[in-house]
């Protein structure tokens, strides 16, 4: 009797197919393998859209940039020609190299002072201060196509409100963007209009310096300028690096400014002509495809270049809190 009861029990816990239970692991494993296919179609869009339009382009771009292609013709591979014309047979190149090196050699260390600046402005906590927070960040909002245009009216050499307040001074008045010698300082200080971005960066950076620190080195007597020196600027330093990369990346990929001041052709006298407003000729004007796909490449390494070697000395500038130095 007692047999026959173990043996009903026994029968009781086996499947019905007559085989084992399923075990707790291969339930596991199933599950997840339904999280694991959920996730990747969750980003499944993303994944096609990072496909067709990141890689595909950039990946095409190499391609085309050993070919001679003008869109209305198939592709014929030319090899390092386009290269070869870039470097040995094309003066426009250097000149766009240089306008949008001297660009970013200024435009990148002077917005990030007058950025750390404003953010060290806007750290005060004085009444009203949110309101002024939310006009240095309005004009990031404004289209950059509408910012240049109202920048080309005030900077206008015979009516613009600038040259306008100069002379009620008796200050001499610049040709600003009909001057190829003010042309690029005009586009430089018009960079400078959307700080916003950086400044909000910089300004959550310093409501994260700890309070404690900066007490401490004041009861050892550091007066504001060691503080900020000693103290603010090492812990600001991750945020320096990011607003920096962010930075020379952009001011290499001037187009908007420089396109509406000056054209396709750089006036004045080729002093507007950046880098990518001469991929944007060589594409669309002169339909010349693998040219400019060589030029872009060549962007695409510079910058590329350019941020390594400013990850690489940020290991003798940068100070992360909680990591040994």
């Amino acid at each position: 009797m007692t047999s026959a009861v173990r043996a009903d029990s026994q029968s009781s816990h086996r499947s019905p197919a007559g085989g084992s239970p399923p075990s707790r692991r291969g339930r596991g494993l199933t599950l997840r393998r339904r999280e694991s296919l959920a996730g990747v179609l969750f980003t499944l869009p993303w994944i096609l859209s990072l496909i067709a339009f990141t890689a595909y382009p950039v990946l095409a771009s190499v391609f085309y940039s050993f070919t001679e292609y003008s869109v209305v013709q198939p592709p014929e591979w030319v090899g390092l020609a386009n290269y070869e014309r870039m470097f040995t047979n094309d003066p426009q190149f250097w000149i766009a190299v240089q306008n949008s090196a001297y660009y970013a050699l200024i435009s990148v260390p002077l917005g990030l002072v007058m950025s750390l600046v404003l953010a060290l402005i806007l750290n005060f906590g004085a009444k009203g201060i949110g309101f002024y927070r939310t006009l240095f960040y309005l004009p990031v909002l404004a289209p950059p196509v509408v910012a240049t245009i109202v920048f080309m009216l005030m900077f206008s050499p015979d009516s613009g409100l600038v040259n306008t307040i100069l002379r009620g001074v008796g200050l001499p008045t610049p040709g600003w963007l009909d001057d190829p010698s003010w042309s690029k300082p005009t586009l430089i200080i018009l960079s400078l209009w959307a700080l916003g971005a950086s400044t909000l960066v910089f300004l959550a950076g310093l409501k994260e310096v700890p309070m404690s620190l900066l007490e401490a080195a004041a009861i050892d007597g550091a007066g504001p300028v060691r503080r900020f020196w000693h103290v603010t600027i090492p812990l600001l330093s991750p945020v320096i690096l990011f607003n920096l990369v962010m930075g020379v990346i952009n001011s290499f990929q001037v187009f908007t400014s420089a396109f509406i001041a000056g054209g396709t052709a750089g006036e004045p006298l080729d002093s507007t002509l950046m880098y990518v407003v001469l991929i944007y000729r060589s594409a669309f004007r002169y339909f010349a495809m693998g040219y400019a796909s060589a030029l872009s490449v060549i962007l695409f390494l510079a910058v590329l270049v350019v941020t390594l070697l400013i990850f690489w000395s940020s290991k003798v500038w940068v100070f992360y809190a909680g990591r040994d130095q």
